[in-house]
């Protein structure tokens, strides 16, 4: 490159970026947090050091809103990311994309290694999440009787709907068996049976502060819970097993009380409002049920009923005299029918024929009746039936239609 070429400082800035960025891959650097700064835009800014030294860091909100922890000065922490150049103030930085604090290692691969286990037997899933009531009665609350969680919760329920009734059950939430004590304690109000909903909960803290809240026996009594389980642990940044298995998920204490009761000033407007309009529609009904009235007060019959009692009496009577009528033409169509196929069956009875001088003749035994001399033989034995009475005999002579046989 040309020894006198001169650079802009824009230029020199854009070449750096380039080069620190083509030179370095994506790293971990170890260090203690200082200047802390989280954005209104959700964006972290902040500084690591040691003891001779600090480096720039951002971490984009991208990045940031699924840590399992919240930032703070003094923390001591680890982060993955990659080194460039902020070239407006020329300021080289690392863009974190990956924080955890040091010492947690083994804690988050506990976590993902659980979450990974219940996510596949379905313990996650939509489909098992319960609706809440929207209207409880009691609330039971599993948390430490002395920490902000259930101060809280109950300022928030009490302030919005105070006719609820809160129910706490105590206990430990952090520590050697904390994890049993919350199981145990969400059993207990399933057997119990009066609760509507459960709020399970704790302030924020480190993750080893809420590490009960990710162990497997409490997320398992949150899922067989028959009653809604609300998760409220920590901050919203934190995320535990408990809020993926929760039928819901609050981001904090008093978000949680916020959520399992409506406003009571809005329940008294809505109230309110249906009261007036049911008043509205009772007026309009009596109005029209008043002039309903009215109108048969005024009306003829209302008036004169004895002419209304003799109208009906000559409406019935023209009705009956127009059935008897009616009856009576059919009664005699009937019979006129009947009658002629009376006369069709005669006719066609062979008695009826027998009586004009005919004869039936039936060749024996088998009583085939006769209607062609040829199918006789001489000698065949026959059964003459007339009008009256019957004759046997043998055949001595076969005339058919074609001469004597």
């Amino acid at each position: 490159m040309d020894q006198h070429h001169m650079f802009t400082v824009s230029e020199l800035n854009r070449k750096v970026k380039g080069i620190l960025e083509n030179s370095f891959p994506v790293i971990w650097v170890c260090g203690e947090i200082s200047n802390f700064t989280w954005h209104s835009s959700g964006h972290m800014y902040f500084t690591i050091k040691d003891s001779t030294a600090q480096l720039h860091c951002v971490m984009w909100k991208e990045y940031n809103q699924h840590l399992f922890f919240t930032p703070r000065e003094g923390l001591m922490i680890q982060v993955r990311g990659k080194i460039s150049l902020y070239e407006k103030s020329g300021q080289y930085q690392l863009l974190v994309y990956q924080m955890e604090q040091q010492g947690v290692g083994d804690l988050r691969l506990a976590f993902e290694r659980l979450a990974a286990k219940l996510r596949s037997e379905g313990l996650f899933d939509h489909r098992h999440k319960k609706p809440l009531p929207r209207f409880p009665e009691h609330i039971a609350v599993v948390t430490s009787p002395t920490g902000a969680a259930i101060r809280d919760i109950e300022g928030v329920i009490s302030r919005r709907f105070p006719a609820v009734r809160i129910l706490l059950f105590p206990a430990t939430v952090q520590g050697r068996g904390a994890a049993r004590e919350i199981a145990e304690s969400i059993e207990e109000i399933n057997q119990d049976g009066t609760a509507d909903i459960i709020i399970v909960g704790r302030g924020g803290g480190s993750p080893e502060d809420l590490w009960a809240f990710n162990e497997e026996i409490v997320a398992r009594a949150i899922f067989a819970s028959r009653i809604p389980v609300v998760s409220a642990v920590g901050h919203e940044i934190d995320m535990t097993i408990s809020d993926l298995v929760a039928d819901l998920r609050a981001p904090t204490p008093s978000a949680a009380g916020e959520m399992v009761v409506p406003d009571g000033r809005e329940v008294m407007v809505l109230l309110q409002t249906l009261q007036a309009r049911m008043k509205r529609a009772a007026k309009h009904l009596a109005t029209e049920r008043g002039r309903y009235l009215q109108g048969l007060k005024n009306s003829h019959g209302m008036r004169r009923p004895r002419d209304l009692i003799e109208h009906q009496r000559q409406n019935l009577r023209s009705q009956a005299g127009h059935l008897h009528t009616v009856a009576e033409r059919h009664r005699r169509d009937l019979r006129n029918r009947l009658q002629a196929r009376a006369e069709k069956l005669a006719a066609l009875d062979p008695s009826a024929v027998l009586s004009r001088g005919y004869s039936i003749c039936r060749r024996l035994p088998d009583e085939t009746v006769l209607t062609d001399a040829g199918s006789l033989h001489k000698e065949d034995i026959i059964e003459v039936t007339m009008a009256r009475g019957s004759i046997e005999g043998a055949v001595t002579r076969v005339r058919p239609a074609g001469g004597i046989r």
